[in-house]
């Protein structure tokens, strides 16, 4: 069990890093030519933003308090790359957060949440999208009686019913199907204009 969770952690930092480069380069990840992104980065930036920065000025002040009272160095530098990694980690969720927005496609709906959850649903599985404002979400990610939630900053406002479940995964590694999921997207109107709009079918 341990093992897994390394590996996810180490998977998603390295999603993370990524992410960094592509929010540089301006770019996002798998949206393909034709494809509609639907952000949801928006809501968390501000927030995201102040975490960013409090964690900067703590990170300095703490070394600089540690370094002027003679602490040892087998003490400050552990605590300087942990402060160092615990910023990393807010910077890596923004940029996978702004590169990696939903997807709709002709043929799929791709639920995301940074580099830490993606789902793909089959478009002709859909039965119905709603826009539907929550605001007491709890967790970022939760699995209940085959309904899934993809929350931010504790909101989801768009609903999508299906007619055959889909196998989701969490972080790291539990499976369930679910038939209705709810998830936060910046224009929830938009999502469903364009969830709404004709999608591809089968010959």
């Amino acid at each position: 069990m341990m093992l897994h969770v390394v590996r996810a952690a180490l998977r998603f930092e390295l999603a993370g890093m990524t992410s960094v480069g592509l929010w540089a380069a301006r770019r996002r990840h798998g949206v393909p030519d034709g494809a509609t992104p639907l952000s949801y980065a928006k809501e968390q930036a501000f927030t995201l933003g102040l975490f960013t920065f409090a964690m900067a000025v703590e990170t300095g002040v703490v070394d600089l308090l540690l370094l002027v009272n003679d602490v040892p160095s087998a003490v400050r530098v552990p605590v300087l790359i942990l402060d160092l990694y615990s910023l990393l980690f807010v910077v890596f969720m923004a940029a996978a957060s702004v590169t990696r927005p939903h997807v709709v496609t002709e043929d799929e709906l791709r639920v995301r949440y940074a580099a830490y959850f993606d789902l793909r649903v089959p478009r002709d599985l859909i039965t119905s999208v709603r826009v539907t404002q929550s605001y007491n979400e709890n967790g970022f990610i939760t699995m209940d009686g085959g309904r899934l939630n993809v929350a931010v900053a504790s909101r989801t406002n768009v609903t999508v019913e299906l007619g055959e479940p889909v196998v989701a995964v969490r972080p790291l590694g539990r499976r369930a199907e679910v038939t209705s999921i709810r998830f936060f997207a910046d224009d929830p109107a938009a999502m469903v204009a364009a969830l709404r709009s004709p999608a591809r079918t089968s010959n």
